[in-house]
């Protein structure tokens, strides 16, 4: 999963030839329910709630039918097409790439079946080594405020399980109370330039078949806060 990530400037935008960008703003660097870019069908970019909200919803903030807080920024690709928060922008093909500078992960330093060894985390930054905007997969929806009549852009970036990978899968805090084998480490799915035209506008299909996790050699990554970038053993 992915709760905090660097947005890209319009200009940069430009220069990836997507359209629409005129006039908005979005947060510098983009928290759940903060306000992020991301681009829909035929390229046109649109600014918006980093938070699906429910379509039944009575306001702006994720919350349960028994009105408990939703976390609702990143969506499980497992279960993006049942889930009564995203089932209706999956099926109705309502996909996005999501421009991200950098994202930040949790780095632990320990797979399902290693020890605790450290009593806090160390926050962990991506980049791509190529030095491109990572351009990650999402889904967009538009909820309409009964109150106001105000309609609210609002998406939720696709996650998926990373087991397995030899540095994502160091991120993130195992549950002590499940076995190793019934975890679920998680990570962002990364679109490629060559696939961002079937992402937005292939049949499911074809856009199931994108998600997948982003080899190693794709992966420039160190700590947010360098000093502390020591404590750490990962592979380059």
């Amino acid at each position: 999963m992915c709760n905090l990530y660097g947005s890209v400037d319009a200009d940069t935008l430009r220069t990836q030839l997507f359209k629409g960008l005129d006039g908005l703003a979005w947060d510098h660097t983009v928290a759940p329910l903060g306000q992020g870019v991301f681009v829909k069908q035929d390229s046109v970019a649109q600014a918006g709630q980093w938070g699906m909200i429910p379509p039944s919803s009575k306001e702006r903030t994720p919350k349960t039918r028994e009105g408990r807080r939703m976390s609702t920024n990143n969506a499980r690709r497992e279960t993006v097409d049942t889930a009564w928060t995203y089932g209706f922008p999956w099926s109705r093909q309502q996909r996005c790439l999501i421009p991200a500078a950098w994202f930040q992960e949790p780095y632990w330093g320990i797979t399902h079946a290693d020890p605790m060894t450290l009593s806090k985390n160390t926050w962990w930054r991506f980049w791509r080594e190529d030095g491109e905007p990572w351009m990650l997969a999402g889904l967009w929806s538009e909820w309409t405020d009964p109150i106001t009549g105000e309609v609210v852009p609002n998406y939720t970036m696709l996650t998926q399980n990373c087991d397995g990978h030899p540095l994502l899968a160091l991120m993130h805090k195992p549950d002590p109370k499940q076995g190793h084998d019934k975890q679920d480490k998680r990570t962002v799915v990364a679109i490629e330039r060559a696939d961002w035209d079937l992402w937005l506008h292939g049949p499911k299909e074809a856009a199931e078949a994108l998600i997948r996790v982003p080899p190693l050699e794709l992966i420039r990554h160190g700590a947010a806060e360098p000093d502390k970038a020591h404590v750490l053993t990962l592979p380059i």
